[in-house]
């Protein structure tokens, strides 16, 4: 009989799917939880110098601080909340606006999965951040990077990564057409 191998070929698939719902909802979960960690404050005119140095100097300003690897952690535990409004989330992902339900189905979908998020490290590269983070989904941990950009004085997390990470979960959006 091949019941052994149907039963191990059932595991190897369960195994896929939670590993897909896991980066997935890392993807978003930590795009959305990036609310919380940009700076509203405005920030004070560049000096006037040439164009190009002043340009270059006008986008850095407007530049978000970078985030610290504590609140990360404390955005993505709100992003994970499945009690926090969606509207309150939705400014974390590049593009997101395109789909007002995107947050909700993804703390839904990390709250089924035993999703938990632990960010290790940031690294800021000019107009874009990655933060490395230990996830956990169902018990099995993966360590993941999750890319960030400036956008509208705020760290987003990157488009075409959270659409990517959708397909895997097995979702689409009208945020990735």
């Amino acid at each position: 009989m091949t019941r052994t191998y149907s039963n191990a070929k059932d595991e190897q698939l369960k195994l896929r799917k939670t590993g897909r719902i896991a980066i997935a909802g890392l993807a978003v979960v930590a795009a959305l939880g990036m609310t919380a960690c940009s700076d509203d404050k405005d920030s004070k005119p560049a000096a006037k110098t040439s164009t190009s140095a002043k340009a270059s100097a006008t986008a850095s300003a407007n530049l978000p601080p970078v985030p610290t690897v504590a609140e990360l952690n404390t955005a993505l535990a709100r992003a994970l909340d499945p009690a926090v409004p969606a509207a309150e989330k939705l400014d974390g992902v590049q593009g997101a606006e395109a789909d007002p339900t995107l947050p909700d189905r993804l703390s839904q979908a990390a709250k089924g999965a035993d999703v938990k998020i632990e960010v290790t490290d940031v690294t800021a590269f000019g107009d874009s951040v990655n933060a490395k983070a230990k996830f956990n989904v169902n018990g099995q941990e993966n360590i993941v990077d999750v890319p960030f950009v400036a956008d509208n004085g705020k760290w987003k997390i990157q488009k075409s990564w959270a659409c990517a990470m959708l397909t895997n979960l097995g979702q689409q959006s009208a945020a990735c057409s």
